[in-house]
């Protein structure tokens, strides 16, 4: 059985055998003018149109599987970033500096409410977190993060929409869960020197010392336009709107209302429950003086 195969250079003759014919039948050429036909290595060749697909596909999954690979090395070192930073927000919310105050230091307690202000069971700190992640999907789905300082001010987030995407921040509240203590608010891509004002310390002073109730309404903060009056009955609910981010100070002021909205429950019941001590000592004291 022939064992290779041989082509004329001249007229293309292929001639099967073990040795290539001393004159070609077609064209007359000498043996000399013969060259074997090597059998092609796998997908046909390097040149070849199924070779190049091949190791196109074989570059693209090894290239996939090395940046998996580093997303991967570098997934725990984004979280606990992404974690560090929610962390200094909370401090800062509470008026502490986080180069100086850990979270650890000033934070007892986290827990996710559900919107009768009880704690859900089961859930600690890394669920709280996780429920963090996507404080959108959380609140709509009924789910409310809180944190509670070891002086027993509260910290919640909370999450709206600017004039042109999302804002967010923290906000902390006196054990009266009535009072501010601090906010932070940032922002996705609000208008510089505009609406973007909402992340500056000068903005966010503002806040302190303003209260959330009106009697026994949550009403939030309002950013007034044109500035919060001292003679205007709502005063202590309203701080100065930023000056050219009307849209802006529109989304702060529905955020804050709808988010701390979420959370009534919860405040209303520690309220009640600090208005009953109130009432019971008062009487107990009473009870004394009436005895003497």
């Amino acid at each position: 059985m022939a064992t290779k195969k041989f082509v004329c250079k001249v007229c293309g003759y292929v001639h099967e055998g073990d040795t290539p014919p001393e004159v070609c039948p077609i064209c007359k050429a000498p043996a000399s003018e013969f060259e074997e036909i090597k059998k092609k290595g796998f997908l046909g060749g390097t040149n070849s149109n199924a070779y190049i697909i091949f190791y196109s596909v074989v570059m693209v999954v090894v290239v996939a599987a090395l940046l998996s690979v580093a997303s991967l090395s570098l997934q725990k070192r984004q979280y606990e970033n992404t974690l560090n930073e929610k962390k200094q927000q909370i401090v800062k919310a509470l008026g502490e500096n986080p180069e100086t105050v850990s979270y650890g230091d000033i934070i007892s307690d986290c827990r996710l409410l559900d919107a009768q202000g009880n704690p859900v069971e089961g859930k600690g700190e890394k669920e709280v977190f996780d429920a963090m992640k996507d404080l959108k999907g959380s609140i709509a789905s009924g789910i409310y993060p809180i944190f509670i300082a070891n002086n027993g001010c509260v910290v919640v987030p909370v999450y709206g929409v600017g004039l042109w995407d999302a804002i967010w921040g923290y906000v902390a509240l006196e054990p009266d869960m009535n009072t501010v203590k601090g906010v932070v608010l940032d922002h996705k891509g609000e208008t510089p020197g505009l609406g973007a004002e909402i992340s500056t310390p000068k903005h966010q002073a503002k806040y302190v010392g303003k209260t959330i109730y009106n009697g026994e309404e949550l009403v939030g903060i309002t950013l007034k336009k044109g500035g919060a009056k001292p003679n205007d009955p709502n005063f202590a609910h309203e701080v100065d709107a930023v000056t050219g981010g009307t849209k802006t100070s529109d989304g702060v002021t529905n955020m804050l209302k709808n988010c701390l909205g979420n959370y009534k429950a919860y405040f209303d019941g520690v309220r009640n429950a600090a208005s009953a001590q109130t009432a019971e000592s008062n009487n107990e004291l009473n009870s004394e003086n009436n005895e003497q």
